[in-house]
């Protein structure tokens, strides 16, 4: 009773398919797409930057407590 049948969901691929129009169905799942790949790609670069950020700024970073020369 709690499920849909292949029917049910094919009444409802359709009236999307009227309320929307198939081009622009199409147009939202390009972006969809397009998002996703982006997402995944800015994750592989993040990871890789974060990976190579420690050894590049090891020299350059500040070790909390660490004494400063004051310049008079």
């Amino acid at each position: 009773m709690g499920s849909f049948s292949f029917v049910h969901w094919l009444i409802v691929l359709a009236v999307v398919a009227m309320i929307f129009g198939t081009k622009k169905l199409r147009n939202i799942g390009e972006d969809l797409g397009g998002a996703i790949k982006g997402f995944k790609q800015g994750m592989k670069d993040g990871s890789d930057a974060a990976a190579a950020a420690p050894a590049a700024q090891a020299s350059a970073q500040t070790i909390e407590g660490q004494a400063t020369e004051k310049k008079s």
